[in-house]
């Protein structure tokens, strides 16, 4: 019992400190979206990798073309014409061909070989960026920006000193319980990100860099042979101690339907590439849930046992309780931080979501250790309908690829069943 208690108290010290976290998490989002917005918008390419069908493809891509922006280009970008997103992009592109819309262009990348068919993807999309370019920004297929997103991507490039600026997904959950064990899961993620900006990490799927600094850091070439963009773009800041600026404004709502299949699969195959990517990150990622693992449920056992066998039980149950509202308490936080971010475009703050936060935060930690147990078994991952190996950061190996029609009527199949 001494050992239970002792750990326990571990768990505790634990979450007083996660939950202070959330408060600055809080007040970090209240300052940022109360500052005044920065005049910097120099001319951007914009890079959207594209494979497959998401869904709602053409909502996201059409949101592109609506950016309060004053010149900027989107760079579309496939692996093959026989990708049934290529059909999309193309109408998207004819609705955003008037003067006011930005130039659009698609390239195709062809087949990748040694590397991440995304990674393969936007090194050849920002070999075709135009000239004019002062800025390259990034964004996901799957994401759908709000109409002041590069804006507010950009302007804080306006200070040199910066390495990049990131924002996050933000799951927009559908009914099904899957929908918002995922949202929970991610957003453990998505609060992370914060004030300390030498803490921050890129998020591939809403970045802004400098092209100077992209080139500066040689990008292109790290790229080569990684599967994660995102993770080996922030080791090269790292490397070179330049700063990632969090925008609040740049949560990206993502709606997709999700069941439980998909649900293991995101969440495996996310600790699988921090496992090669960020060992360290990785092995703090199993500790701290199989403490809390232990610790929680172990605990509520542990009281049950007792009750049942006429034992006091308080103490062990006041502790699981404790932790409980500590952490309830961080998510609650977080919510009211992600609805000022998202307010008025999107209603975060809904009943069924803050029950979905407060009820499953539990679920989603024993979730993060079946993730982190599961990664430690096999680096082998299934990606927009290809497997690969990750032999290493810098080295990827294609088993095998589906043709992009072929995987997303598979997926879409999955999604029905």
């Amino acid at each position: 019992m001494g050992v239970y208690y002792f750990f326990a108290a571990l768990l505790l010290l634990q979450s007083f400190v996660s939950l202070r976290g959330g408060a600055r998490y809080l007040r970090y989002f209240r300052r940022e979206l109360s500052a005044p917005a920065r005049d910097f918008a120099p001319f951007v390419t914009v890079v959207v990798p594209c494979r497959g069908l998401d869904q709602e493809l053409h909502e996201n891509l059409s949101a592109l073309c609506e950016q309060n922006y004053p010149a900027f280009e989107i760079i579309f970008v496939i692996d093959s014409r026989d990708d049934p997103a290529l059909e999309v992009i193309e109408h998207v592109r004819r609705t955003c061909g008037n003067a006011s819309s930005p130039a659009t262009r698609g390239v195709v990348a062809g087949a990748a070989s040694g590397s991440g068919q995304k990674v393969h993807n936007l090194i050849a999309a920002v070999g075709a960026a135009d000239a004019r370019s002062e800025v390259f920004a990034f964004v996901d297929s799957d994401a759908r920006p709000h109409p002041h997103w590069l804006r507010s991507l950009v302007a804080p490039l306006a200070d040199e000193t910066l390495g990049a600026t990131t924002g996050y997904r933000w799951f927009i959950p559908s009914t099904n319980f899957a929908s918002h064990l995922r949202a929970v899961w991610n957003a453990s993620i998505a609060s992370a990100l914060g004030e300390n900006s030498h803490a921050n990490f890129c998020w591939g799927g809403s970045t802004a860099i400098r092209r100077e600094t992209f080139t500066r850091l040689r990008m292109r070439e790290r790229w080569r042979g990684t599967l994660s963009d995102d993770f080996a773009l922030t080791r090269a800041l790292q490397d070179a101690r330049l700063p990632v600026h969090f925008v609040p404004r740049c949560l990206t709502a993502s709606h997709e339907v999700c069941d439980a299949r998909t649900l293991l699969e995101f969440t495996t195959r996310q600790l699988k590439i921090t496992r090669v990517y960020a060992p360290r990150l990785w092995r703090i990622v199993l500790i701290s849930n199989l403490l809390f693992v232990a610790i929680f449920y172990g605990g509520l056992a542990l009281a049950l046992s007792r009750a049942f066998s006429g034992l006091p039980y308080v103490l062990p149950l006041a502790l699981v309780a404790a932790v409980y509202v500590l952490g309830s308490a961080k998510a609650v936080l977080r919510l009211r931080a992600v609805a000022l971010a998202f307010a008025p475009r999107q209603k975060i703050w809904r009943a069924g979501t803050l029950a979905a936060h407060v009820l499953l935060w539990p679920l989603a930690s024993a979730l993060f250790l079946y993730n982190a147990v599961a990664s430690a078994r096999s680096r082998r991952i299934r990606w927009r309908g290809i497997t690969y190996e990750l032999k290493s950061p810098s080295e990827t190996v294609i088993i095998n690829a589906t043709r992009t029609g072929e995987a997303s009527a598979a997926e879409d199949t999955a999604r029905r069943a």
